[in-house]
């Protein structure tokens, strides 16, 4: 029987203010040439994504408990999330932030996060069951045993990671059978600079696949059952903005996990959804829908995935 959802997920849910500036971040100062507000955060970005893509998305972290004033839950739903599921409380808000866009699309972010996280060590084991993938980020540790019960049940758990806090990251990298994380946070975690270490050292008897995303050099794949290390290749794009091109990676990725794809197959689709993305202002405006994807991935110019050096069949 098919389950309600195909996506749930907690973490991050922000507001943000973007601020897209004439010079490059690292001059020290430039004009201001637009300013414009939008919703984000890690998770709930994703989420988004997977709805516009066509899937069946639900928010399962904190939300506050006044629903008319709940601006960041109420957007969410605007944009196709089911929040019916996700706890409420009183202290309960969104993350603010401040966004400093340069003219080649990259991003400095600023942020609040002296607010409420995770979810509810209380949510049933019902509620988790009513989607076949958990996403999660790093503020994942506040809500440990929520993960861990995703896993027993039977969830793939995908962890979005972008720092440590020590001994509850690693427990929450533990927890989950799909790592897909920046490659300069898994650099910094491991020690290792060469991708194809990196892979090795995050995989365990319990992975389904460790991912290494890094922009516009594309991503790096292990996978269960499979001796080869793969390189994804980047689309080769212009980006205006890369806000939540990471944030659409996940999402895409889910969304195709929940259909049954292979991660080479989840990683090569949600490749062309982030190229995609980072064609439009704003870190949800420009996430695509599935035919967009499917029609980017059929192009004569698609990046293939390649072995990588040293683990071919």
């Amino acid at each position: 029987m098919p389950r309600p959802f195909q996506v749930l997920g907690f973490g991050a849910l922000a507001i943000d203010d973007i601020i897209y500036v004439d010079r490059g971040l690292t001059a020290g100062k430039g004009k201001v040439t637009k300013r414009a507000a939008d919703h984000g955060g890690n998770v709930a970005t994703a989420l988004v994504a997977v709805a516009r893509l066509g899937g069946r998305a639900g928010f399962i972290g904190w939300l506050g408990d006044e629903t008319t004033a709940d601006v960041a839950g109420n957007e969410l739903e605007r944009d196709g999330v089911d929040i019916s599921l996700a706890p409420r409380h009183a202290d309960a808000a969104p993350i603010r932030s401040v966004i400093t866009v340069g003219p080649d699309g990259d991003r400095f972010i600023a942020y609040d996060d002296d607010v409420l996280h995770g979810t509810s060590e209380a949510l049933p084991d019902d509620v988790l069951m009513q989607a076949p993938v958990l996403l999660i980020d790093g503020y994942a540790t506040h809500s440990e045993n929520v993960v861990a019960r995703a896993r027993a049940l039977g969830l793939a758990v995908i962890a979005d990671i972008e720092w440590t806090v020590g001994a509850a990251t690693d427990r929450i990298l533990a927890f989950a059978d799909h790592l897909v994380l920046p490659l300069a946070f898994a650099q910094e975690y491991t020690g290792e600079d060469d991708p194809t270490m990196i892979l090795d050292k995050l995989w365990s008897g319990d992975r389904s696949a460790v991912v290494l995303t890094d922009g516009e050099r594309g991503t790096y794949l292990r996978q269960r059952g499979d001796i080869t290390r793969w390189h994804v290749p980047a689309y080769q794009v212009q980006a205006v903005d890369t806000t939540g091109a990471g944030d659409c990676f996940h999402g895409a990725y889910a969304l195709a996990l929940a259909k049954g794809k292979s991660p080479l197959d989840c990683t090569a689709y949600a490749t062309a959804a982030a190229a995609i993305s980072v064609t439009a202002r704003g870190g949800r405006k420009g996430l695509p829908d599935h035919q967009t994807c499917l029609a980017w991935m059929a192009a004569e110019n698609a990046p293939a995935p390649l072995p990588m050096s040293g683990y071919q069949k």
